[in-house]
């Protein structure tokens, strides 16, 4: 079941539910809103002619930083890399998604193409995957609403949380937006033959 705002508020009361920092007035009806940090990764598209998901391409995206009241400006088709001003820890017994605000929505803001779900046992800041699908460009910035974060229990604490040296999890304690790291799968399957 979805947790309410009463369920969310006992959650993190009870330390079920981490978010740093915290303010009781981004509670909503059925989720928590999140801000915009004032990191962003913009790609260097010259860096290289293709992206090859087997390769670690280590230049192909670089820091913008996102000074308060100064915009960052995404054009139309752009895509760049942005995380959450708030560090997300979950207990092993409640899983999340992040979802767009509506109003961001409606002027052609996504912010995650395909990464909304957050496991159990998460910790860490959230990557977002920030595109404009609009004609015009749209200003982002430091510290702005960003996205809602709702949160489901779970019928039982799982086996191997998120970061469990079994699961190979990547992404566990990032602080800042993180590139992909999808070539840690083919080293992996190198390794194995």
């Amino acid at each position: 079941m979805i947790l309410s705002d009463i369920s969310i508020k006992k959650a993190i009361n009870d330390k079920r539910i981490i978010i740093n920092p915290y303010s009781e007035k981004d509670v909503q009806p059925a989720s928590v809103d999140v801000h915009l940090s004032d990191t962003i990764l913009i790609f260097k598209n010259s860096v290289a002619p293709y992206i090859d998901l087997k390769d670690e391409i280590p230049d192909l995206t670089e820091e913008v930083k996102i000074k308060k009241n100064i915009p960052f400006i995404l054009h139309p088709g752009e895509f760049a890399l942005g995380s959450t001003l708030e560090k997300l820890t979950l207990s092993n017994d409640i899983v999340s998604r992040i979802e767009g605000k509506s109003s961001l929505g409606r002027l052609g803001l996504l912010i995650h193409s395909t990464a909304g779900f957050i496991d159990p046992g998460w910790d860490g800041n959230l990557t977002l995957e920030l595109a404009n699908v609009s004609r015009l460009p749209i200003t982002l910035y430091y510290g702005m609403r960003i996205g809602q974060i709702s949160f489901q229990e779970m019928t039982t604490e799982v086996e191997n949380p998120y970061g469990s040296a079994k699961l190979k999890s990547r992404y566990k304690g990032q602080i800042l937006p993180t590139a992909s790291r999808v070539h840690i799968d083919f080293e992996d399957q190198i390794k194995q033959s």
